[in-house]
């Protein structure tokens, strides 16, 4: 057992709202963006992306966000329909907002960055008024993103949502996926940021996206056990604090950290780690496994996902996860 309870009488496994956007992954590999000619065309989007995963693990999801009234929006619907997602309260913008786009530059295996443009775009017009109560009223879990909170109305949406999933007993998980241009100021950021972290049951984030949060406060030195222990003292039960290369530490309330080993890769970019392991952590921990064995699980569907050009066509099934680990446990995968 690994001391996080969902409610198991609920029918639906997982709803997210928030970011649905295209990205466009660029064809050309191992050069930068300026001369790279030719893109693939895909869905996009933390909370998306992690709620593709989750379906893909065979998990019954739904997804509440808006898209544009355009060939793009209905290019995401669609995809999401395809993928067995629920988009009952994917709501179709008539304002004329459009899609958010986001470039991908693959310098190298380990350099890669993400151009986006996201003015005017639809997914943060979504108004409280339309999310749907009774959706989250049937789900276990509820997953919310920062970059949702960047905006109004899509702000107070997404605190709509959060006051739902707390009177329905829907546990809900903070992907922090901060994202800087978004946002008008450093401190608008760890307002909204902590406002919204203090609701929830379950914490994702990076070291650097927690220091964001805590500018107002004294850990000079970025220390994991300080950040963790304030959460504690709100809602949260799990903090998981990521740090690249070093890998994850989730930290519980009874004090313990806990870690898991990583498995090896072949690399060809870096972006959709923290989303496949997202939806593999959470997998994990919605089977009743411990938190080391999911922490494993989102290990070895980032690694999945970073071996691939796309991420949300990426996300693995239950069955290439465990496949994944076999094979990487007899030594057949070995990092590039």
């Amino acid at each position: 057992m690994n001391g996080i309870s969902f409610p198991a009488d609920k029918p639906l496994d997982f709803v997210a709202i928030g970011r649905l956007c295209i990205d466009l992954n660029a064809n050309e590999i191992n050069r930068p963006m300026e001369e790279t000619m030719t893109f693939t065309k895909y869905v996009g989007g933390s909370p998306a992306n992690i709620t593709i995963g989750m379906s893909r693990l065979g998990k019954s999801t739904a997804f509440i966000g808006k898209v544009s009234d355009d060939q793009m929006g209905r290019f995401i619907t669609d995809y999401l329909h395809r993928n067995h997602i629920d988009t009952s309260n994917v709501i179709t913008d008539h304002t004329g907002a459009v899609t958010g786009l986001a470039f991908t530059e693959i310098k190298s295996p380990t350099e890669c960055s993400i151009l986006m443009y996201r003015d005017n775009v639809a997914d943060l017009k979504l108004m409280p008024n339309e999310v749907n109560e009774q959706l989250i009223a049937r789900a276990k879990v509820l997953l919310i993103s920062g970059t949702a909170l960047a905006q109004s109305p899509s702000r107070e949406a997404v605190f709509q949502a959060l006051s739902y999933a707390s009177k329905h007993g829907t546990t809900i998980v903070f992907d922090l996926d901060y994202r800087a241009y978004t946002w008008a100021s450093n401190e608008e950021t760890a307002v909204y940021y902590n406002l919204a972290a203090e609701k929830c049951d379950i914490l994702l984030g990076t070291r650097e996206e927690f220091d964001m949060m805590e500018m107002f406060e004294q850990n000079a030195d970025h220390n994991d056990q300080v950040t963790a222990g304030k959460w504690f003292n709100y809602a949260a039960k799990l903090v998981v604090i990521k740090h690249g290369k070093e890998g994850s530490i989730a930290y519980t309330k009874d004090g313990f950290a806990h870690r898991a080993k990583s498995f090896p890769a072949k690399v060809i970019k870096t972006f959709g780690a923290g989303d496949s392991y997202a939806a593999g952590f959470l997998y994990g921990l919605m089977q009743g496994w411990t938190i080391e064995s999911s922490m494993e699980y989102g290990s070895a569907a980032a690694c999945i996902v970073i071996a691939s050009h796309s991420c949300s066509d990426a996300m693995p099934s239950a069955e290439q996860v465990h496949d994944y680990i076999e094979r990487c446990n007899r030594g057949e995968i070995t990092a590039n």
